[in-house]
């Protein structure tokens, strides 16, 4: 057990500043995470392969700076993310993705993953796009009792790929 918390005490912190919840039970458990705001293709990639080897949905709420509705839906998904609102089911991590930075457009990420709208929230699972639970509806965006289920539906999944364009294809090539 001492070996643990000798390990424990000299894991490097992450490049970013982060929200990193740790649960003191016997089990570790890593809780919901907030990233920086996504302002070039790098930092959208590492936060990715984060959340992937934790077997933690990413989050990204892809955002501009000239978007009001964006100034609403902003705080409200950072204030449940932090209050745990997901850690029950496995956790989340999350990030606005500041679909305006001049980075963030030349490496067309926007038309990667079909963003035609800002607000959008859109679910990474495993690095996978999770297109049909994709939410576009500026209402939904600013209801927090949605917010709150949504979250909690995207943190279920824990690895398991659903409802991406992979599990569409998947059964086409014998995967499921």
């Amino acid at each position: 057990m001492n070996v643990l918390r000798s390990l424990a005490a000299v894991r490097p912190r992450p490049p970013f500043s982060s929200s990193l919840h740790f649960s003191t039970s016997t089990r570790t458990q890593i809780r919901n995470q907030i990233y920086d705001s996504v302002r070039n293709l790098d930092q959208f990639h590492t936060y990715q392969l984060l959340s992937s080897s934790s077997r933690t949905p990413l989050l990204t709420l892809w955002t501009t700076s000239w978007c009001p509705t964006c100034r609403v839906v902003e705080p409200l998904l950072r204030d449940l993310v932090t209050s745990g609102v997901g850690e029950e089911e496995g956790g989340v991590a999350y990030c606005p993705v500041e679909y305006d930075a001049p980075d963030v457009m030349a490496a067309g990420l926007g038309q990667t993953y079909m963003i035609t709208s800002v607000p959008t929230l859109l679910s990474f699972d495993a690095g996978e796009a999770q297109v049909l639970t994709k939410v576009v509806d500026g209402k939904k965006l600013a209801d927090r009792r949605f917010l709150e289920e949504w979250i909690r539906t995207e943190a279920r999944r824990r690895g398991d790929r659903g409802s991406g364009w992979g599990s569409i294809f998947g059964s086409l090539f014998g995967k499921n």
